[in-house]
């Protein structure tokens, strides 16, 4: 679909800060191990016959980097092990992240020692693990959190509440040997809306007895026995691998991203319920992943391509008003969760243990300023 380029935004520099209880893995304590710098050698003079030659100056060692301390000077967290999806916290200066195979919620809060807020059981095998979070619309009173896991057989919804072992709320999403990936959020103070992956089997997306390959309602949030629950109503079907779904609170059109083996797709679905459509597409299928969106904008961190996708939106219709701008392009490498922070900042994570390549101080948490004019996030 055609649409005019859009302004080229500038690249902006990202903070990530010590991860003081972050687990450390064998690829994340090398230290940085910089060229070595040499002084200024002396004047050159021919050497009498018979003179014995000088010894050479003997290079100044180089200054090694403490392990986990990440030298750009925008960092949040470092060193973690490879994320799953993250949400701000209320106010907006504090993010919950989460290790996707270890099972761990942390507390991230930029000049504070990252903290584990809970620990789940989880199967990481394959992409499956722990793959997201939301708070409760009432978190400053109830402090719940509702996670979308993988157990050894299914995947998952489970509220977790202080104190407490963590409940059921929504069971028997299929799990497969790929397509495992789903996300969480609230569009509305009842209603949890849960993206689910296809779990490799494209016909079951379609199929409506099926809850995978879906973007579902979820109405009935008190945890009850596995099998209980009622079927969610469905909003959206055909999805590829799940990548995230996202609330614009300003005019509260849900969007949802996700892949499929011809393209990555955004759609949207209205506030009044109307079917998504897609509304931009990637052939080039660079990794469609989380999203976040605000003031009619919406921003999708890309995996494969290893950028943060920033598209503007029609005010009236909704629509995708131009192709999208990419933001810190090949800066941190393969981004995964993204979420709206504070003093108009987008707050994103990396990804980029996933295929065992990571970088010294991977995996991060980073924080980078949001586009201000003519499209959104203002």
């Amino acid at each position: 679909m055609g649409a005019s380029r859009v302004r080229v935004l500038a690249a902006v520099s990202i903070v990530v800060a010590v991860a003081g209880c972050a687990r450390f893995d064998d690829s994340a304590t090398s230290p940085f191990t910089p060229a070595p710098t040499f002084d200024a050698g002396g004047e050159v003079r021919p050497r009498p016959p018979g003179t014995p030659p000088t010894s050479p100056r003997t290079p100044s060692p180089p200054v090694a980097q403490a392990p986990c301390l990440d030298p750009d000077p925008a960092v949040l967290v470092t060193c973690l092990d490879t994320t799953g999806g993250m949400v701000m916290l209320p106010g907006g200066d504090s993010a919950l992240v989460t290790e996707r195979r270890t099972g761990r919620i942390l507390r991230v809060t930029p000049g504070k020692p990252t903290e584990e807020f809970a620990r789940l059981q989880v199967d990481g095998s394959s992409d499956g693990g722990l793959l997201d979070v939301a708070l409760s619309p009432t978190y400053v009173e109830d402090n719940l959190v509702y996670a979308y896991i993988s157990t050894g057989g299914d995947n998952r919804v489970v509220r977790i509440a202080p104190g407490d072992v963590p409940k059921d709320v929504l069971t028997g999403i299929p799990r497969g040997p790929v397509g495992n990936t789903g996300a969480l959020t609230f569009a509305g103070p009842n209603e949890l809306l849960v993206l689910t992956g296809n779990a490799g089997n494209p016909s079951a997306a379609n199929d409506p007895g099926s809850l995978a390959g879906k973007l579902l309602r979820v109405t009935a949030l008190t945890p009850g026995s596995p099998g209980s629950q009622p079927f969610p109503q469905v909003a959206l079907s055909g999805i590829g691998g799940a990548g995230d779904v996202c609330v614009d609170p300003t005019d509260q059109n849900i969007w949802v991203t996700d892949r499929t083996p011809l393209e990555d797709r955004l759609q949207k679905i209205a506030p009044n319920g109307a079917a998504g459509v897609p509304v931009w597409t990637w052939p080039d299928r660079p990794g469609v992943a989380g999203c976040t969106a605000g003031g009619g904008s919406v921003a999708i961190a890309l995996t494969a391509g290893r950028a943060l996708a920033l598209l503007d939106t029609d005010p009236q219709t909704g629509a995708v008003t131009a192709a999208p701008s990419l933001v810190v392009e090949d800066r941190y490498g393969k981004l995964g969760a993204a979420a709206l922070g504070a003093e108009n900042t987008i707050w994103v994570s990396t990804v980029n243990k996933t295929d065992g390549v990571g970088g010294p101080t991977d995996d991060r948490v980073v924080k980078i300023p949001a586009p201000q004019g003519g499209g959104g996030f203002d």
